[in-house]
């Protein structure tokens, strides 16, 4: 896949997801994860009280919010679910697919 067409569509945010699980006290959340075009692809970033999880850039939005997940289990959170809330100012009436991400053990 090129990255030309990336390269020429400005940067910013793209979409936004609902995360959703249970953090290492056992507490339920849910938050929002930005997704943002970089000049490599997309990155996600998202925010847990007083931590602030980022990843690099990957070729397509579900990799990228999968890589914050990971991130986010390596540190105690589990039963982690994940669906897109916004498509650009779009809001997608929360009728997307959620995809489960499986707690690593």
């Amino acid at each position: 896949m090129s990255t030309l067409p990336l390269m020429l569509k400005k940067q910013g945010l793209v979409e936004k997801h609902q995360l959703e699980g249970m953090d290492p006290s056992d507490r339920y959340f849910s938050r929002a994860v930005l997704v943002n075009r970089t000049a490599a692809g997309y990155a996600a970033k998202v925010m847990y009280e007083a931590l602030t999880v980022e990843g690099g850039s990957h070729s397509t939005i579900a990799a990228a919010v999968k890589e914050v997940v990971e991130k986010l289990q390596s540190l105690g959170f589990t039963r982690m679910r994940s669906r897109a809330n916004f498509k650009g100012n779009r809001y997608l009436a929360e009728k997307e697919t959620w995809v489960d991400y499986p707690d690593k053990g």
